[in-house]
């Protein structure tokens, strides 16, 4: 049995909850989410601020979903009701950012600019140049924002130059030595 799975869920006043054709629908402030939940799982909303899901057999692919659409349930309230943030920091001399209607322009030592046009749901801020602020409701999405953006230009371990995410940190390498 999942120990993840098993934990009940409490939703927030402001979320609203339906399940729908085997669909789950959450609606808050800050939008609006949907997923389908597999047929191997039943949700049950038991009062009005709690939801469960349970598993209807105890197969090893019936308990790795149950843990699994119980963390994706769990972050779809949570991005409707204060959304979710990740911030990357452009480390490096003449490295920066600024944002164009809504279009992220980087320089980052390319002989161009590089441009990154955000998917809906996902705003983009820039702080100082070089401090990328990713925001939205859905959490994959913004991480998978994130990730093209360091791709980009990921962090080298000799000089420690790069796109990195706050609070990270980059493992350095000794560089050549002289005889």
């Amino acid at each position: 049995m999942s120990r993840i799975g098993k934990q009940i869920l409490n939703i927030p006043q402001d979320v609203k909850i339906n399940i729908e054709n085997g669909n789950l629908i959450v609606e808050g402030p800050k939008g609006k989410l949907e997923r389908s939940i597999p047929d191997c799982l039943v949700v049950l909303k038991k009062d009005l601020n709690i939801l469960q899901i349970l598993a209807s057999d105890q197969t090893r692919e019936t308990s790795a979903l149950h843990g699994l659409i119980r963390s994706l349930v769990a972050n779809m309230i949570v991005g409707v009701s204060t959304g979710f943030t990740k911030v990357l920091e452009l480390k490096g001399i003449g490295y920066k950012g600024v944002v164009n209607n809504g279009t992220l322009v980087l320089s980052l030592g390319y002989s161009h600019p590089v441009e990154i046009i955000p998917p809906a749901g996902i705003s983009i801020l820039v702080e100082n140049n070089t401090i990328i602020k990713v925001q939205g409701i859905d959490k994959e999405n913004v991480g998978l924002v994130c990730q093209k953006i360091r791709k980009l230009r990921p962090p080298e371990p000799y000089k420690g130059k790069g796109i990195i995410y706050e609070g990270e940190v980059v493992q350095r390498k000794v560089g050549k030595s002289s005889k």
